[in-house]
């Protein structure tokens, strides 16, 4: 994906990025289009089509979910209106302002931070420098770092309060509904602080988890019971794809059929990590990884779903999942009646174990998931 050189635009983040904090500046001309490619018919929902380049206000929900490298940015649009989740690295400001130019954005009804890590808020103030915006969402207002406090600084310069959601507001996106999930209570680890985001669009939903790992996950699956649908078409996968979260309980309350992973390419992390993809492909979800597509753009009308990525010739990373044993699925011990994954450490010896092929059949047959493995 190549960005057209702005010299306005690039002179203000610029002297954002090196400066900290400056005066907002004026929007820079927009430029042109990405270059998309459209996903091939068995990435698409039954009913989908190929997406337009219609403006998002003439064909529902937009998803836009960017590609920052080792980190994460959302653009939604609906109806005339456009919300960003998160912002990417401090370095990726330009990025993501020409990105939000070549879509036609001209004002933001919410910007959310998930949370206050670096690869998150990063690319926020080179936003709220740019364009007016009605809400600014966070899990805190007090962060110590320069570039929260720069987050900080342009919220207060546009005359907003950072608002702390509580679990169950909600606001709407043109004719979607957003949602908040979690976090339901507060945590020490910065990462479990995630703000997690449902959105709503006819019979379409989307699921944000920011970087929230497997304890706030439970915590969350626990807080609301059966009050909320958790199903969903769309999960942005949490922390970029590693073994901390998208566990086997909540990818089974998700039950999704696309996972988008928001990471860089080689990166020193090791993301995504092996687990979390073999628990996607045990669930038959479809991986969308933007080291592997770039730009992701998801396009809804209320009844399905369109595909669509920056680059070319790119498929999405199981586009033919490998089959899985079936009879390794799960590990049931017959005196507990826990059942775990293969790998778990505490699996029981040969004779008292049973075999699942999925996580419904365990349940169904009386057991539970141990806690150490499969959380």
């Amino acid at each position: 994906m190549k960005f057209i050189h702005i010299p306005m635009l690039s002179l203000v983040l610029t002297c954002l990025l090196l400066c900290g904090c400056q005066q907002t500046a004026l929007p820079a001309e927009t430029a042109g289009p990405p270059p998309w490619t459209t996903a091939s018919a068995a990435s698409q929902t039954e009913a989908g089509t190929a997406p337009s380049e219609a403006p998002a206000e003439q064909s529902g929900l937009t998803v836009h979910f960017l590609d920052v490298g080792q980190a994460d940015c959302a653009l939604l649009q609906c109806g005339g209106e456009a919300m960003l989740i998160d912002g990417g690295n401090r370095e990726d400001s330009q990025l993501v302002v020409s990105y939000l130019e070549q879509q036609g954005v001209e004002e933001l009804t919410a910007v959310v931070c998930s949370h206050a890590h670096e690869d998150h808020v990063g690319g926020l103030p080179g936003v709220l420098a740019v364009y007016p915006t009605a809400a600014v969402y966070a899990p805190t207002r007090t962060y110590a770092s320069n570039i929260f406090d720069d987050f900080v600084y342009y919220t207060d310069q546009q005359g907003l309060e950072i608002t702390i959601p509580a679990p169950g507001d909600s606001f709407s996106l043109g004719q979607a509904t957003v949602t908040i999930l979690g976090p339901v209570q507060s945590y020490a680890e910065m990462n479990n602080t995630s703000i997690v985001l449902k959105v709503s669009h006819g019979e379409m939903d989307f699921l944000f988890t920011g970087d929230m790992e497997t304890t706030a996950e439970g915590d969350m699956l626990d807080y609301w019971d059966d009050r909320v649908d958790w199903n969903c078409e769309v999960l942005k996968v949490g922390h970029h794809g590693s073994d901390t979260s998208t566990g086997y309980r909540f990818l089974s309350q998700v039950a999704p059929d696309y996972a988008v992973i928001s990471v860089g390419a080689d990166n020193s992390y090791g993301h995504p990590h092996e687990a979390p993809l073999s628990r996607l492909e045990q669930a038959e979800v479809t991986v969308l990884r933007t080291d592997q597509l770039g730009h992701i753009r998801v396009q809804s009308d209320g009844e399905s779903l369109s595909l669509a990525w920056s680059s070319r010739d790119a498929q999405p990373s199981d586009q033919e999942p490998q089959e899985t044993p079936q009879a390794e699925a799960f590990i049931g011990n017959r005196n507990s009646l826990k059942f775990h994954h293969p790998d778990c450490a505490n699996l029981p010896s040969e004779r008292n174990r049973v075999y699942f092929d999925s996580w419904q059949a365990a349940l169904d047959a009386g057991y539970s998931p141990c806690g150490n493995c499969l959380s």
